[in-house]
């Protein structure tokens, strides 16, 4: 059905639910499964010094993020890639499919307040109305 997934990851308990259901799929599927991780950037920098802190303590963090995804897929019998790609979320992850053609993003769902979701938005509503794939939101 899918041939090439790609999950969502940012280390939060909603991606992690995202991660074992793309887990399952990939098993059950046999396919390919690759997990990106964005290493947001200040908007607008000060320094030099604050990019490079930023870009530093992002892969310390993805460091283990991407650890953890690769034990899990290993214990279940899945061949994991995982990229990180600098830049905002949803750009960069809209770039990341159409640049790979992947057919499956799994996200995770993360609840914020109606206040919050009508004001910002959210990652998650805006990757559904503009993936170029089909998306599956785990909660």
């Amino acid at each position: 059905m899918y041939k090439r997934i790609l999950a969502a990851n940012d280390g939060s308990e909603g991606a992690a639910r995202a991660l074992q259901a793309a887990l399952r799929l990939a098993h059950a599927f046999g396919t390919e499964l690759h997990m990106i991780s964005v290493e947001e950037m200040p908007n607008i920098p000060t320094t030099i010094d604050e990019v490079v802190e930023e870009e530093q303590e992002a892969h310390k963090r993805f460091g283990q993020v991407i650890a953890r995804a690769k034990t899990e897929a290993k214990t279940q019998g899945v061949k994991l890639t995982a990229h990180i790609v600098k830049g905002h979320a949803v750009p960069a992850i809209v770039r990341f499919i159409e640049g790979g053609k992947y057919d499956l993003l799994v996200i995770g769902y993360m609840g914020h307040s109606a206040l919050y979701n009508r004001l910002i938005g959210s990652t998650t509503d805006r990757l559904v109305e503009i993936a170029p794939c089909a998306v599956l939101v785990v909660k």
